[in-house]
């Protein structure tokens, strides 16, 4: 599983998720940083096989209406902080790795601590 972390996702929750093995990018980090297009983002997480993760409603419509990103996990908690957050995945990775490992293109959406995955 290889996760990109979009530019409103806490550098913290993509260091958690790499100290849980998980290969993780943060967008400030590569790319056009914090001006990175999401479409570039899309791009970037679709040729190298990432799952972008995001707060931004603006994904989920690209992934339904474009199918792009193809792996997408979509936060739509509200304000929450860093560590509730890094929580929900810490009890949650093992599901979410099943998910993506047998499709090739997904939609979770991560709702008051609940999953809810479409698959496509």
């Amino acid at each position: 599983m290889k996760i990109l972390c979009d530019v409103h996702i806490a550098i913290k929750v993509a260091k958690f998720l790499t100290s849980k093995n998980v290969e993780t990018e943060h967008v400030n980090r590569i790319l056009d940083k914090w001006n990175t297009k999401d479409e570039d983002i899309c791009l970037y997480a679709d040729k190298h096989d990432f799952i972008v993760l995001t707060k931004d409603a603006d994904f989920k419509n690209s992934h339904f209406i474009n199918n792009t990103p193809k792996k997408l996990i979509k936060i739509n908690l509200g304000n929450i902080s860093t560590q509730n957050l890094i929580d929900i995945f810490d009890r949650n990775l093992d599901k979410l790795k099943m998910y993506f490992e047998k499709n090739l293109s997904c939609y979770i959406e991560i709702n008051n601590d609940k999953i809810i995955v479409i698959e496509d």
